[in-house]
């Protein structure tokens, strides 16, 4: 997902610190110099041959090459830019990291791939912007984790989570990348505000507001609005990323999707696997529209800064005390949770419910190969790929100061250290939305858009509408039919209805 040139509205809140929503301010906690991979490269099923070994002659067979990494400016890049050094001791290999906005890293790979320079050996495959789009340029990783010389998964590839493989990963019949980082969508809010004023909440609303998924979405309209007119500690109850940008078809989504909405046919195939061909949309069925339309009036009666807000925007604003919750991406809770923040004052819960279900929408990404590299840059563009996305490099970043995120490895959330970390006090900001982020992941409660070569066109289309749809231009299911003529001319889905 791109950072996009995120602006605050004039009217919002302004804080001393630019928090962006993966590159967000230092969390407290100690850095991990790392552990040796030695020794277990090639152990756990799932990935490469089970009679590899990964001594120290494997490791250290490219000794004295310099990697290009390209990356979005993303906490977890930044925690692994600043501790480089374990990569250099375990291979003799410099990685040298570029991080830009995720424009301009598309931009570049773009260029890499058509001039086939092999610039970049190991590239930041968001699957929307790079993997798909650009798929011909990235080498399937088959190609390393069957390759005796090299050390292959640690655990092997079952342990990541199923979704996040899936999702960040996989393209058709393909594994073009492992996943790097997971942000997803969860409902933040302020705890002491909710404990403050539940009773009044239940006796004037007639439910339980205690946010869970046994709230729906109409109940989180209503708790909006009651703090909108009886807290004085927040001007308003929610909050919303809904600029005319990628951040308002991420904010719709949940409710699309909790509504039993999609975007196309087969919705959850075509989000974790992805397809050339997506089919029609289906953005005018009844329940895409009735989405619309509720989504307009949660919007209507949310800050009025949403509506020129993108996701570093809402977490500013939500830092900054003017909302009491907010649909966030999850890797916003170590910026909040700092000295002079909202220490002890925030809980996170699953979204609510709709008439489907709770939709978490995913926003991960995978690193990757350079199929124009050198073969031998790009086996050792694979012991970086390895080595980053390894539960010991995964959780130095969730314990880094120097950015950080959460991780894509089972194997770190069942650690005893990152388990009594995940509920205050912590030491460990990263993992306070480490329980609610698995449930997010299951596959019944996650939210994934299509992984499709034209869905950047498409969300473009949306999102206009959508914004067109919020200042009163169109009725929701104006939009919503107009969306679905936009993407199918884009997708050729017109053509295939006919």
């Amino acid at each position: 997902m791109a950072e996009g040139n995120g602006r605050r509205s004039p009217g919002g809140p302004k804080t001393p610190n630019r928090l962006t929503r993966r590159n967000f301010l230092k969390a407290a906690g100690t850095g991990l110099a790392g552990a040796s991979l030695l020794g277990i490269a090639g152990c756990g099923g799932g990935a490469g041959t089970s009679g590899a070994s990964a001594g120290d002659g494997m490791w250290k067979q490219f000794s004295g090459m310099t990697l290009a990494f390209i990356s979005e400016n993303t906490a977890p890049t930044s925690a692994i830019a600043a501790n480089l050094q374990p990569f250099k001791d375990l291979t003799g290999i410099d990685v040298s990291i570029s991080q830009l906005e995720l424009t301009a890293v598309q931009q570049k790979v773009a260029l890499d791939f058509g001039s086939r320079t092999g610039q970049y050996p190991i590239v930041y495959a968001d699957p929307y912007n790079i993997m798909v789009p650009l798929r011909d340029g990235l080498v399937d990783l088959s190609k390393f984790m069957n390759d005796d010389s090299l050390p292959s998964v640690p655990k092997g590839q079952d342990d990541f989570i199923s979704t996040h493989l899936d999702a960040a990963g996989r393209f058709e019949d393909k594994l073009l990348a492992l996943p790097f980082d997971c942000p997803t969508l969860i409902w933040c809010y302020r705890k002491d505000l909710f404990e403050k004023y539940h009773d009044r909440m239940r006796k004037d609303l007639g439910f339980d507001p205690t946010p869970s998924t046994s709230v729906t979405w109409e109940q989180y309209y209503q708790i909006a609005k009651w703090f909108n007119e009886n807290a004085d500690e927040v001007p308003y109850g929610t909050g919303h990323q809904a600029k005319q940008f990628t951040s308002l078809t991420d904010d719709f989504a949940n409710v699309l999707w909790a509504y039993g909405g999609d975007f196309f046919e087969n919705g959850d195939k075509v989000g974790r696997l992805g397809a050339t061909d997506p089919g029609p949309s289906t953005l005018d069925a009844p329940e895409a529209i009735e989405a619309a339309t509720f989504y307009k009036k949660l919007v209507d009666i949310a800050h009025p800064g949403s509506t020129s807000w993108d996701w570093n925007d809402l977490g500013e604003a939500f830092g900054a005390e003017q909302v009491a919750m907010a649909p966030e991406w999850h890797e916003f809770a170590g910026a909040w949770w700092v000295p002079g923040g909202l220490i002890g004052k925030v809980g996170f819960s699953l979204l609510p419910t709709g008439p489907a279900r709770s939709a978490n929408h995913y926003g991960g990404t995978g690193i990757g190969v350079n199929k124009y590299a050198s073969q031998d840059e790009q086996k050792a563009a694979w012991l970086f790929v390895v080595w980053a996305t390894s539960p010991e490099t995964q959780l130095m970043g969730l314990k880094s100061s120097d950015g950080g995120g959460t991780p894509t490895r089972k194997s770190v959330y069942a650690l005893q250290e990152v388990k009594k970390n995940m509920t205050p006090p912590t030491s460990i900001p990263n993992a306070l939305t480490s329980s609610v982020s698995l449930e997010a992941w299951e596959p019944q409660n996650i939210g994934l858009r299509p992984k499709t070569p034209t869905w950047n066109q498409c969300d473009a289309i949306i999102y206009t509408e959508l914004s067109k749809m919020l200042a009163g231009g169109k009725s929701p299911e104006e939009a919503m039919r107009s969306a679905k003529r936009g993407v199918d001319e884009t997708t050729k889905g017109g053509e295939r209805a006919v």
